[in-house]
């Protein structure tokens, strides 16, 4: 799926009032901005903003951050919430690799849904669930570990869970077809998955927590 360029997207971005635009400023401060104490969920790769956006309104009593590196992605994002109040969401546009600058033991929960899979040997690194990753993410989980990840790539699922394992995570749920599962997990589906939902493409999913 190919998303449009937004041609003023830095201005859309720049007059929201839910895209934080400097970030570090608030690095163990997030509560202070969301006024309260709730926990908070930050999905890295939001894309439009589908998942993030749904998931503050079915959860008003959980805090949610959507971070996105592109612009126009983000912009779109912007657009969806106009005329919308949504005081438990939040938007950042910034790479994920910064996260560290942002947070500090803050965060819940950390959701990746069908990011980027770099399927090439050489571009492992760059994979939300890389070691390396995971070890930015132990720098910014409030107390226990939870992350959740859905994909439509076979070669990024299966990496995944060897990566969490290898980190000595444990898994709550795994499917292999998300939709056909017959345990009915929750799921709000992004703006790729509603489109791979129509194809019957099949969705893989984990649950996995690190308690300390």
């Amino acid at each position: 799926m190919r998303y449009n360029v937004v041609k003023n997207a830095n201005s859309i971005l720049e007059s929201s009032d839910y895209l934080v635009k400097n970030p570090s400023s608030y690095k163990n401060k997030w509560k202070d901005l969301f006024h309260n104490n709730n926990p908070i969920c930050l999905e890295l790769g939001m894309g439009r903003g589908s998942f993030i956006i749904d998931m503050a309104k079915y959860h008003p009593n959980i805090n949610y951050i959507g971070l996105e590196l592109d612009s126009s992605q983000t912009a779109t994002a912007v657009n969806k919430l106009s005329g919308q109040n949504i005081k438990n969401l939040k938007l950042i546009c910034a790479d994920a690799s910064k996260i560290i600058d942002f947070f500090g033991k803050e965060i819940d929960t950390i959701y990746l849904t069908f990011s980027e899979p770099w399927p090439k040997k050489q571009d492992e690194k760059k994979r939300f669930t890389h070691e390396s990753y995971l070890r930015l993410y132990d720098r910014i989980f409030k107390k226990n570990k939870h992350i959740i990840m859905k994909t439509d790539n076979k070669i990024l699922f299966a990496s995944a869970l060897e990566s969490l394992s290898n980190y000595w995570y444990v898994f709550d749920k795994v499917s292999l077809d998300l939709h056909n599962d017959e345990r009915k997990i929750e799921n709000i589906m992004t703006d790729f998955e509603k489109q791979y939902f129509k194809e019957h493409r099949q969705i893989y999913y984990l649950d996995a927590y690190f308690d300390n």
